[in-house]
Parts: structure tokens; sequence; C-alpha cells
């Protein structure tokens, strides 16, 4: 089964880091993914630019509305994600937990879902 791992974190602690600290943390990501991947659990994976570049698109009776910045003010901000083959929830759980960021924030797990074939 197919599950999301979303990436959230405060960017405010990871602007603050070091240059180093940046190249470390990004390649421990690296290095996850690369024990994901060896593992089958890996299927993509993205991280995103920080929220500052973010667009929201909602469309309401026919009108396109444009927001600059995310959807809400949040704590935390959506930074990237793993989709995760795993048998089970307790299973994408142990995996999302090695995904460095977790330290930072927070991973959240949600199963995906497939959408129905056209008819």
């Amino acid at each position: 089964m197919k599950y999301v791992a979303l990436v959230y974190y405060q960017e405010r602690i990871i602007n603050a880091m070091t240059d180093q600290e940046w190249h470390d943390l990004n390649q421990e990501c690296v290095a996850g993914v690369e024990r994901l991947s060896a593992q089958g659990n890996y299927v993509t994976g993205q991280p995103l630019q920080p929220v500052d570049t973010a667009t929201t698109v909602r469309v309401r009776n026919e009108e396109v509305l444009i927001t600059d910045g995310p959807f809400a003010e949040t704590k935390e901000q959506l930074a990237g994600f793993y989709l995760l083959e795993a048998r089970d929830l307790n299973e994408a759980i142990q995996l999302a937990s090695r995904i460095p960021p977790a330290r930072f924030g927070s991973i959240e797990v949600r199963p995906a879902r497939e959408l129905p074939p056209k008819d």
C-alpha cells in the first residue's frame, strides 16, 4: 500500500542553520532516500521551495482566485513529501520516523487513495 509522508517544519529553524548544518541535513535526506530505495519502500518524493514562493488557487462560482502564500498560516510549513510503499500503517510510521527533518518538525503519514477508473 502507498502512504504519503508529508514533511513539516518551522522554516525559521531551518533558516537559522549554518550552511554546513543545512548541507548535512540534505545529505542525511539523500542517504535516507537511498536506504528507502534499496529496501523497496521509496516510490518518489520532492522537497519544496520555501513557503514564500507558494501561490494558493481557489475557484468559486467559476471565478479563479489567486492568493500569494500558503492556504493557511501555521506554525510549521509543508517542506516536501515522500511517497512510500509499506505493508501497513505501522511500517509507514516506522519508515517516516527515520526521515531526518522529523527532528525539527513533524511527518504526517496518510494512506494514498486511487481514483476510480474513468467511465
